[in-house]
C-alpha cells in the first residue's frame, strides 16, 4: 500500500532513534517504543491490528530488525548466554526475575530466515515470535523469555562491525557447541519445569540434530523444523480440499520439492506421515508415501546414486528403477523433473529468489491434476521462488497460490480474484505451543503437531477452499490459535502425554468435550486489560 507522503516524512520525523532506510523499519521502532514504555498498552495495539502489524514485528520487517539490530539497541530484552558464559548458566537463570516462565524462544542467530548469519543480532526474531505468542496465544507477557545463544559468527562484516553487540569470534563446532547447548536446557527446564522451549532459525545441520537430542526429554520443538512443516501440510491438504476432493486423498497426491534443508527435509518427513497415517500407518503405508516426493537441491534430482548424500534426505533419494521409469537421472534438474513427473504440487523451500522461472511454470501447466498448486515458501519476499503474478499470468487462474511471505491478491479480470495465500507459521507455533502448556504435556509429539495441522487445514469453510482460499485471514489469528490449541490439547489427553495445568488436572482434562476444550483454551488465554484500581478511604 503507498503510504500518504505527509505521513511518511511526519513517521520519519517521529522515528529518528535509528535506521530509517524504509517505512516499515519506522513504524517498528514507533512500536517498539511504545513496548517499552507501556506493554498493556502495546499488546492491545497489536491484538486489533494484528493484520497490518504482524508483518512488522514479524515477517517481513524483523528481517531488516535483525539486520540493523545493533545500531536499533536502545535496551536489552531477554537474556544473552555466551560461550563465556560456560559453567554459569544455571546461575544466571536463576537470577532472572520472573518466579514462572511458559515459553522461550531461542536462537543462535546462524540462520535468520533467509538472510543467513547474523549473529547476536537473530535476538529480534526470538522477540518477535513471542510477540506473536502474547497475541495470538494468550500467553502472559510476563511470563516469556526471548533467549539469544551467542557462540560467536562467521558473518565476517559482523566480525570487523565496531558496533557488533555479540562476540566477535568465529563459531564454535561439534561437542564444545552441543555442551552449550546442553547446559543452556538443563539450566531452564532445573528452573522452570513446566517451560517450553521452542528453537528458532538454527542452521540446518544443528536443527535436525538438537531436535532428535531433545524431543523425547524436553517440552520443546523447533518452528523451522516442525511448525515449518505443519502449515505446509495444512496448506496441502487445502490444496486437496480447493480440487474437489476430500483431504483423504492426499496420498494421491505427487509432490516436487525444490530445497533439501531443514525446512525442506522436516517437510517432506511430516508429510509423508501424514500420508502412512491415512493408508494405515504400516510399512507399506510408509513406503507408498515416500514415492510421492522428488526432491531436488541444488545438485539436481536427489537418488540413491548420489554421493555423500545428506542421512536425512537419504529415505526420500529416489530408486534406479523408479529414474528408469520416469526417464530421469541423478542430478536432474527442476525443470526436467516437473516436465517427467506432472506434478499436482511444487513446494519451494530453496531460499532461492525465482527458481520457479517461466518455464518451470510452464512445465507445471501439464500437471496430472485439475487444479495445481504452488507452494513458494522461502523467506523474506526476495527469496520466493516465484510471485503470484507470475503464477497466475502462465498457468492461469486454475492454480492455488501460496506463499511464505505477503503478497497482494492478484487481478485476474472480470471480476476474477487470484488470492495469494500466505502460509505463515504463525497460523500453527502460538497453537502449539500454548496446546502443550495447558495439556501438561510432557513432551510435543508428533501426533499434536499433526493435530494442529489438520485442525488449520479443515478450518476454512468449503466455499473459501473452492475459491482457492486455503488460509484464513491473520485478523482471525486468536479463534484459529484457540482451535488450533484445543486440537492439541485433545491429542495430548489421546496420547496420555496431558499431566493437566494448574487446577486442571489431566482426568479433567479427559472428560472435556470438544466444545468444553475449546472454552477452557479460551479462559486461560491473557488478555491486555488494566487491573482494576481501587481506592482506599482514609
Amino acid at each position: 500500500m503507498v503510504q500518504p507522503v505527509g505521513d511518511l516524512k511526519r513517521l520519519e520525523q517521529n522515528a529518528r532513534d535509528g535506521p530509517s532506510d524504509t517505512y516499515q523499519l519506522a513504524k517498528w521502532r514507533i512500536l517498539n517504543r511504545l513496548h517499552d514504555r507501556n506493554e498493556t498498552m502495546y499488546y492491545k495495539v497489536l491484538i486489533d491490528n494484528i493484520e497490518e502489524y504482524a508483518p512488522i514485528v514479524y515477517t517481513l520487517t524483523v528481517g531488516a530488525v535483525c539486520q540493523n539490530y545493533s545500531g536499533l539497541f536502545r535496551r536489552p530484552r531477554g537474556m544473552y548466554f555466551s560461550a563465556e558464559d560456560r559453567g554459569e548458566m544455571m546461575s544466571m537463570v536463576y537470577n532472572w526475575p520472573a518466579d514462572q516462565v511458559d515459553m522461550i524462544v531461542v536462537t543462535d542467530g546462524s540462520r535468520i530466515l533467509g538472510l543467513g548469519d547474523l549473529g547476536v543480532q537473530g535476538i529480534g526474531i526470538a522477540i518477535g515470535k513471542l510477540d506473536l505468542y502474547v497475541a495470538a496465544a494468550g500467553i502472559n507477557p510476563q511470563r516469556v523469555l526471548p533467549v539469544m545463544i551467542d557462540v560467536g559468527t562467521n558473518n565476517e562484516k559482523l566480525l570487523k562491525d565496531p558496533l557488533y553487540l555479540g562476540l566477535q569470534e568465529h563459531r564454535l563446532e561439534g561437542e564444545e557447541y552441543v555442551e552449550i547447548i546442553d547446559e543452556f536446557m538443563e539450566a531452564v527446564f532445573s528452573r522452570w519445569p513446566n517451560v517450553i522451549v521452542q528453537f528458532e532459525d538454527f542452521q540446518s545441520k544443528w536443527a535436525f540434530r538438537l531436535l532428535q537430542r531433545y524431543r523425547k526429554t524436553y517440552r520443546m520443538f523447533n518452528d523451522d523444523v516442525q511448525g515449518t512443516a505443519g502449515v505446509a501440510i495444512a496448506g496441502l491438504l487445502g490444496a486437496v480440499r480447493a480440487q474437489g476432493r476430500p483431504m483423504i486423498d492426499f496420498p494421491k497426491q505427487k509432490i516436487v520439492v525444490a530445497g533439501a534443508g531443514s525446512a525442506g527435509i522436516g517437510v517432506v518427513n511430516a508429510a509423508s506421515r501424514t500420508m502412512a497415517r491415512m493408508l494405515g500407518n504400516n510399512e507399506v503405508a510408509f513406503e507408498s508415501a515416500r514415492s510421492q516426493f522428488w526432491i531436488v537441491d541444488a545438485h539436481g534430482l536427489i537418488t540413491e546414486e548420489r554421493v555423500d548424500i545428506d542421512p536425512d534426505a537419504r529415505p526420500f533419494a529416489r530408486r534406479k528403477s523408479e529414474l528408469t521409469h520416469q526417464g530421469l537421472n541423478e542430478g536432474a534438474s527442476l525443470i526436467e523433473v516437473v516436465k517427467k513427473v506432472k506434478p499436482d504440487v511444487i513446494l519451494g523451500l530453496s531460499a532461492v529468489g525465482g527458481l520457479f522461472s517461466k518455464e518451470v511454470l510452464e512445465a507445471l501447466k501439464d500437471s496430472s491434476s485439475s487444479r495445481p498448486a504452488i507452494f513458494a515458501m522461502s523467506n523474506p519476499t526476495k527469496n520466493a521462488e516465484c510471485t503470484p503474478e507470475e503464477a497466475f499470468s502462465i498457468i492461469g487462474e486454475k492454480v492455488v497460490f501460496s506463499s511464505g511471505s505477503p503478497f497482494d491478491d492478484v487481478d485476474l479480470g472480470d471480476g476474477k480474484i487470484g488470492h495469494s495465500n500466505q502460509g505463515n507459521n504463525m497460523y500453527l507455533f502460538p497453537g502449539i505451543g500454548l496446546g502443550t502448556l495447558l495439556s501438561g504435556a510432557r513432551i510435543v509429539s508428533d501426533g499434536m503437531l499433526q493435530a494442529a495441522a489438520e485442525r488449520l487445514a479443515s478450518y476454512m469453510k468449503e466455499e473459501e477452499v473452492l475459491q482457492g482460499i486455503i488460509y484464513p485471514p491473520t485478523s482471525r489469528i486468536r479463534d484459529i490459535t484457540k482451535e488450533v490449541a484445543a486440537a492439541v490439547v485433545r491429542e495430548a489427553v489421546a496420547e496420555d502425554l496431558a499431566e493437566g495445568y494448574r487446577d486442571m488436572d489431566a482426568r479433567e482434562l479427559a472428560r472435556l468435550s470438544e466444545e468444553e476444550t475449546v472454552d477452557y483454551v479460551k479462559n486461560n488465554m491473557w488478555n491486555p486489560v488494566y487491573p482494576t484500581v481501587v481506592y482506599k478511604k482514609d
